[in-house]
């Protein structure tokens, strides 16, 4: 399981949205002081924001402003974007391939074309139907883990998604 610490910043029916701060390949790398790439990235400070299911605990005990601890299960992760890259992709080969085989070279082309995009479309809507079906799946969703009672900063109610 990876744990990552955010702040609430909305509150829905049976899940939170929860705010966490990018990090960068640069907190780790050696030439961190010396790169630009790094000043940058701390100058822009990008935040996510991510649907966490509530778990065992109560949607009235959280608040908003509160920090909090989400578990995300690590084959999650890998499963997850082997098929939001690879499906459509795969989609698009095959879909090339059938509609451009055993045809004339320019018809050829054309179908090839025709068929990767309908094929990267069909890849796509797969994506989505698998995703409206674990919506609440508490195995394939970040989670709730863990509250702190004390509030790292304001949240202004006219920054809610």
């Amino acid at each position: 399981m990876i744990f990552e610490t955010g702040i609430v910043v909305s509150n829905e029916q049976g899940s939170l949205w929860v705010e966490t701060i990018q990090r960068t390949a640069c907190d780790t790398c050696i030439a961190e002081k010396g790169c630009g790439q790094s000043l940058l990235s701390k100058l822009t400070g990008k935040t996510n924001r991510i649907r966490v299911l509530l778990g065992d605990y109560a949607a009235e005990s959280i608040e908003l402003g509160q920090s909090v601890t989400i578990g995300i299960p690590e084959n999650v992760i890998v499963k997850g974007s082997l098929l939001v890259y690879m499906l459509p992709i795969l989609m698009a080969v095959l879909g090339a391939w059938l509609l451009g085989s055993g045809l004339k070279s320019m018809e050829q082309d054309l179908f090839s074309i025709l068929g990767a995009t309908v094929g990267l479309f069909l890849g796509g809507l797969l994506v989505k139907i698998r995703s409206n079906q674990t919506y609440r799946d508490p195995k394939l969703n970040p989670v709730l883990s863990g509250t702190s009672l004390n509030y790292s900063q304001p949240v202004n109610a006219l920054t809610v998604i």
